[in-house]
């Protein structure tokens, strides 16, 4: 007989800056090279925010994280590296020709507006941000 995936879901209620980043880096805490995040959630949300917790999570320098908007791919060292990824100005076909999926193998790879990459894993963390307010936020964080 087999099972079917569970998937694990937990909702955080956020107030800050700062308090998104803290929920990044305990989600960074569990993650391991070869895992993926697609974060989703609309521009002003926080995405930057929580992949520097992230990056925190997992040992890497927080103050380098900057959004990857223009340069695409941002690629942070420490004990595990990290590869912030942000698909906003980019169409499928051109996705695809990134090949994200060599990108992670040695890394945690971290993907902002994933909905636009058709090859996404499916064992991936899902997170979804969305505003409450001004500074407030709902962060919701599912893994299988």
């Amino acid at each position: 007989m087999t099972h079917a995936a569970q998937t694990r879901t937990t909702e955080h209620r956020t107030a800050s800056e700062a308090e998104t980043a803290a929920v990044g880096r305990a989600l960074g805490r569990t993650l391991s090279a070869g895992d993926a995040v697609l974060l989703t959630g609309p521009l002003g949300a926080g995405k930057t925010a929580f992949t520097r917790g992230i990056a925190e999570g997992l040992g890497c320098d927080p103050d380098d994280v900057s959004s990857p908007t223009f340069t695409i791919v941002q690629e942070y060292g420490g004990p595990v590296r990290l590869q912030h990824v942000d698909l906003y100005r980019l169409a499928p076909k051109e996705i695809d020709d990134l090949a994200l999926e060599d990108l992670w193998e040695n890394s945690v790879l971290v993907v902002e507006w994933p909905d636009r990459w058709n090859r996404r894993p499916s064992d991936a963390v899902e997170v979804v941000i969305e505003p409450v307010g001004d500074t407030d936020r709902k962060i919701t964080v599912s893994r299988i």
